[in-house]
């Protein structure tokens, strides 16, 4: 039964746990694009308003169901507001500052679970892509979106998921100094069609 009355949803203090866990199950089994939040909802046996109220979004539920962090959609969002020249460093900050926030061995253990790899693959294919390249706009904003999330992609393995001790070591200044020229290209190059 739905709740008809206005302001704090009622329920079970267990709920925000029990659609965390149902949400897992469903995004490890079918993707990041094939789990809605409708599904979640009846599975889990709430509305989706309670899950708009307990996570925010389907990629805030994503990002805490899975504790990847740096799905985080408020940080997204964040990054992707403001000017095009200042995008680069404000994708880098925000990835340095929610994956810093973890435990490595937490990070570490999701490179051995291939449905969270899996899962974290079609987040950045899907959702970081395409709202990067809406972000972008142009003819080419989805191969520069592309090639942006290969650059954060790959700072987030070398970084975060399977330390390379020269990166895993930079500070978060020096992440954004040595990796925001490549990120910034990727961003505003103009990559040659075939």
């Amino acid at each position: 039964m739905l709740n008809k009355t206005r302001g704090r949803p009622r329920g079970n203090p267990d709920t925000k746990a029990r659609i965390a866990e149902v949400a897992r199950e469903l995004f490890l089994k079918h993707g990041y694009p094939g789990t809605t939040v409708r599904a979640i909802a009846a599975a889990a046996g709430v509305d989706s308003a309670l899950i708009s109220y307990h996570f925010g979004s389907k990629q805030g539920l994503f990002s805490q169901s899975l504790t990847l962090l740096c799905v985080d959609p408020t940080a997204l969002d964040q990054a992707l507001r403001g000017d095009q020249a200042g995008l680069a460093d404000r994708l880098l900050d925000s990835v340095t500052g929610l994956w810093d926030a973890t435990v490595p061995a937490e990070n570490r253990m999701a490179v051995q679970d291939d449905d969270t790899m899996r899962a974290l693959r079609d987040y950045l294919d899907g959702e970081l892509r395409l709202r990067i390249a809406e972000f972008l706009g142009g003819p080419d904003a989805t191969q520069r979106a592309t090639a942006a999330v290969g650059v954060l992609g790959g700072l987030i393995f070398t970084r975060y998921l399977n330390p390379i001790r020269s990166i895993g070591g930079l500070s978060p200044a020096d992440v954004r100094r040595v990796f925001g020229p490549t990120l910034r290209a990727a961003l505003y190059g103009r990559p040659r069609l075939p």
